[in-house]
C-alpha cells in the first residue's frame, strides 16, 4: 500500500519515538499537518516560529531527547534561523522540518520561497533538500542519527510541497550507513593511560568542565573524578549544574564573569583537565596567559575543537562519559590538601558580594530562589546580566538544571526554552529567569503556556534598562549610555492577568521573602515581576584583552 511522503514522514517520527513537536503551519507544510491529524504525536502550536525552535531546544536539553520543529517555507523558515544557530553553537540535537515551494517553482522567486538549505548550511550539522520522495524515510533516519551522535546539533530537512504529496511505498530503514561520517565514541586507550599518568604526577590539578558533561549525562563520572583525585572543579556557563554547587570542590564558573577563585586556580594550576569544553573566548581571556604553567588534557567528542584555541598536551577524542568510565579505574585516591588550602584562601579573600541595602537587588532574588527551591529546580534563563547572576548565585544541585543560551547569546531564548523544558518535565519545577528586555522579545508565548496549562514560574528581573549593554558602555565607553534605557514597559503583572496568568509585582526584599515562596508554590503558571535596582553591575569582570587573573570590580 502506498502513502504520501508527508504521511511517511509522520510515521518516521513515530518510529523515532517522537512524542512532541513544536510548530506553526503554513501553505507549503500543510500536507504534513494533514498527516499529523491522525497521529498520536502531540503538536504544540506556538505563537511565533522562533518560540518553536527555542522551545524544542529547551525540551531537548531538559530531557536528553531530540527536539522536533515544523514550520512552513519563506518567513516560517527564516524565523527559525536564530534558534537553529543557538542550538548549533550549544550542541543541542534538533530535527527541523520546513516546507518548501513545489519543485517546479524552486528558483523562480515564488511566493514564500527562500533558499532554506543555503541559509541554514553554516548553522546545521547537515541539511537536506528533498528531491526524491522515496528517499525521505532514509533522510529522516539519517537526520536523527546525525543530530544525536558525535557532537550533537541541529539537522534540517526542507520538503517541497509536491514531494510531500507524492505517494511512495513506505519502508523505514533499520540501520544508518553514512560514508564519511564516523564519529568517535571511545577514547584512545594509550591516550587515556597517558592522561592517568599525568594526573598522578600533578600537584595542582583543576578540572574544567563544559557543556559536554551535560550533553553526555556524565555528571556522576565528573563527581567521581573530582573526589578521586581531590581536584577542584570549575564550570563554563554551559557546564554549570553538571557538578553540585554546594560541593566543597566546586569553584564556580570561570572566565569573563567567573569567580576570582576559579580564575586564579586555572591561572596557577599545573594540570588543566578540560572535559567537554571548547576554550571559548569568554573563558580564556588573553590566550597567552590562560593556564600558562599547566599541562592540558582535553577530552572532547569533536576533534575540531581539540587544539583549536589552546595547545593541548594529551588530546582525547571521544564521548566524555565513556572516556571517564575508562579513566577512573586507572586513578588512585589522592588525599593531599595543600593545593585545596590555597584554593580556599582565594575563596575567603575574593568571595562574590553585593550591597544588600537599598533598592531590591537582583542578586538577592536569585539567592532567595535558590534557597526556596533547594537548588533542584530546572532554571532557564534569557541572556544578559540576570543570566550571569543566576550563574554566580544559584547553587545548582540538580544535574542538567541550567538551560541557557551560551555561544550565540540569544535574547528571547528564556521564556520559550523554559516552556519547552516544562513540556518535557511536566511534574517538575521549571523556573524562567529573564530580564525585561529579553522577555519582551518572545512574551507572546504566554498564550502557548496558558493554552497548555503549563505550571511554569516566570521571574522577570525588571530594571528598565538593557543592563549588560549598559555595563559594557560603562566599562568601554566612559558611561555614555545610548539606547539602553526603556522609557516605557507594559505592566507585566497586568499583562499576565490579560493572559489569565496569576501575577505578582515585588518591590522590596521583604516582599521577596514573603511572596516569592507563595508564588512558586502556586499550582498553575505564575509571572513574578521583580522591580530591581538599575544600578547593579555583574562583578567581577575581566576586561577585553586581559588575562582572567586580572578581573575588576564594576
Amino acid at each position: 500500500m502506498e502513502i504520501t511522503a508527508a504521511q511517511a514522514l509522520v510515521q518516521c517520527l513515530e518510529k523515532e519515538q517522537v512524542e512532541l513537536i513544536f510548530g506553526y503551519p503554513g501553505g507549503t507544510i500543510l500536507p504534513v499537518y494533514d498527516a499529523l491529524h491522525d497521529s498520536a504525536i502531540k503538536h504544540v502550536l506556538v505563537r511565533h516560529e522562533q518560540g518553536a525552535v527555542h522551545a524544542a531546544d529547551g525540551y531537548a536539553r531538559a530531557t536528553g531527547k531530540v527536539g522536533v520543529v515544523v514550520a512552513t517555507s519563506g518567513p516560517g523558515a527564516t524565523n527559525l534561523v536564530t534558534g537553529i544557530a543557538n542550538a548549533y553553537m550549544d550542541s543541542v540535537p534538533l530535527v527541523i522540518i520546513t516546507g518548501q515551494v513545489a519543485t517546479g517553482m524552486v528558483g523562480t522567486d515564488a511566493f514564500q520561497e527562500v533558499d532554506t538549505t543555503g541559509i541554514t548550511l553554516p548553522i546545521t550539522k547537515h541539511n537536506y533538500l528533498v528531491k526524491d520522495a522515496a528517499q525521505l524515510p532514509r533522510m529522516i533516519k539519517n537526520a536523527f542519527y546525525i543530530a544525536t551522535t558525535g557532537r550533537p546539533g541541529p539537522v534540517l530537512i526542507d520538503l517541497p510541497k509536491d514531494i510531500a504529496e507524492t505517494k511512495i511505498k513506505f519502508n523505514y530503514p533499520e540501520t544508518v550507513h553514512l560514508r564519511g561520517y564516523k564519529p568517535t565514541f571511545r577514547g584512545h586507550h594509550n591516550q587515556i593511560a597517558e592522561a592517568a599518568k599525568l594526573i598522578a604526577r600533578s600537584q595542582k590539578p583543576v578540572i574544567y568542565a563544559g557543556g559536554g558533561i551535560t550533553r553526555s549525562r556524565s555528571s556522576d563520572e565528573l563527581l567521581a573524578l573530582a573526589e578521586t583525585i581531590n581536584a577542584p572543579v570549575t564550570n563554563t556557563l554551559q557546564g554549570l549544574s553538571s557538578f553540585p554547587g554546594d560541593h566543597p570542590l566546586f569553584l564556580g564558573m570561570l572566565g569573563l564573569h567567573g569567580t576570582r577563585a576559579a580564575n586564579l586556580a586555572v591561572t596557577n594550576c599545573d594540570l588543566l583537565i578540560a572535559l567537554g569544553a571548547r576554550f571559548d573566548d569568554r573563558v580564556t581571556g588573553k590566550i597567552s596567559e590562560f593556564a600558562p604553567q599547566a599541562g592540558v588534557i582535553h577530552v572532547d567528542v569533536d576533534p575540531a575543537e581539540i587544539g583549536k584555541n589552546v595547545a593541548v598536551h594529551i588530546p582525547i577524542v571521544g564521548d566524555v562519559k565513556q572516556v571517564l568510565q575508562e579513566l577512573l579505574p586507572r586513578l588512585e585516591k589522592r588525599t593531599d590538601t595543600t593545593w585545596l588550602e590555597q584554593i580556599n584562601a582565594w575563596r575567603e579573600e575574593y568571595p562574590l558580594r553585593y550591597e544588600v541595602e537599598g533598592k531590591l537587588k537582583p542578586q538577592y532574588v536569585v539567592e532567595k530562589l535558590a534557597e526556596i527551591t533547594g537548588g533542584t529546580a530546572v532554571v532557564a534563563t534569557d541572556v544578559g546580566q540576570h543570566q550571569m547572576w543566576v550563574a554566580q548565585y544559584y547553587r545548582f544541585k540538580r544535574a542538567g538544571g541550567l538551560i541557557s543560551s551560551g555561544g550565540l547569546g540569544a535574547m528571547g531564548f528564556g521564556l520559550p526554552a523554559a516552556m519547552g523544558a516544562q513540556f518535557g518535565l511536566p511534574g517538575e519545577q521549571v523556573v524562567m529567569v529573564a530580564g525585561d528586555g529579553g522577555f519582551q522579545m518572545t512574551m507572546q508565548e504566554l498564550g502557548t503556556i496558558v493554552e497548555n496549562k503549563l505550571p511554569l514560574k516566570m521571574i522577570i528581573l525588571n530594571n528598565y534598562v538593557l543592563g549588560m549593554v549598559r555595563q559594557l558602555q560603562k566599562v568601554y565607553h566612559e558611561g555614555r549610555y545610548t539606547a539602553v534605557n526603556f522609557k516605557f514597559h507594559p505592566d507585566f503583572e497586568m499583562l499576565a492577568r490579560a493572559y489569565g496568568i496569576k501575577g505578582y509585582t515585588l518591590r522590596t526584599k521583604e516582599e521577596v521573602d514573603t511572596l516569592l515562596p507563595q508564588a512558586l508554590a502556586e499550582p498553575g503558571p505564575v509571572l513574578i515581576n521583580c522591580l530591581v535596582s538599575a544600578g547593579e553591575w555583574v562583578s567581577p569582570m575581566v576586561p577585553a584583552g586581559k588575562a582572567i587573573s586580572e578581573a575588576i570590580d564594576c
